[in-house]
């Protein structure tokens, strides 16, 4: 049980996908202009990453592996991931559809996402178990909506505050990334 702890919060803190690996960085910018878009762009990837990586990994382990077809494992996630971001979308516009309008073009490109293939590609690569796996994906998925959320907030006090002219729009926005991926990599300590 400790071992799955360090695993959620390394993924979620330590190694966040965004302000550590520096994925997904579209959404981070483009859906980030209020908390309500942000946390709504982070359930739904935040449920395909989950979701992605619990199809993945037998898919990988119970047929590439056996068959000897690993070389097609990024084509194979691909696939698996566009096809979830298909069942994502079809639910959105039936259950949320004004979330469904808001997120645009932003929904579509959760099937791009990188940030979802490198999961489940670590997933692979670090050599987890399924249910370490699992623990990683939630970790990461918990990771990407905390940052998506927080640079919303950020955004949002950035409205109000007196930003020098030269500054304004996408500068001082990289500016607070950078600043929040300074302050991820002080957890870098926490696990050993």
């Amino acid at each position: 049980m400790n071992e799955l702890f360090k695993i959620f919060i390394s993924s979620m803190l330590v190694d966040n996908v965004v302000l550590i690996q520096f994925l997904a960085l579209c959404p981070f910018i483009g859906m980030t202009t209020d908390v309500s878009k942000a946390s709504g762009m982070g359930f739904a990837t935040a449920f395909v990453i989950v979701l992605a990586t619990a199809v993945t990994y037998p898919l990988y382990h119970f047929v590439l592996e056996p068959f000897e077809l690993t070389f097609l494992q990024t084509l194979t996630f691909i696939l698996v991931i566009a096809s979830l971001v298909q069942l994502v979308e079809f639910y959105l516009k039936k259950s949320a559809p004004a979330l469904y309008s808001s997120m645009g073009v932003y929904l579509a490109l959760i099937t791009t996402n990188c940030a979802i293939l490198a999961v489940t590609l670590n997933c692979i690569s670090k050599q987890h178990s399924f249910v370490e796996s699992i623990v990683y994906a939630v970790g990461s998925a918990f990771g990407f909506l905390m940052a998506l959320v927080l640079m919303s907030g950020i955004r949002e006090r950035i409205k109000i505050a007196p930003v020098p002219s030269f500054l304004r729009g996408t500068p001082i926005l990289f500016v607070a990334a950078s600043l929040m991926s300074l302050a991820f990599g002080g957890f870098a300590g926490l696990i050993k």
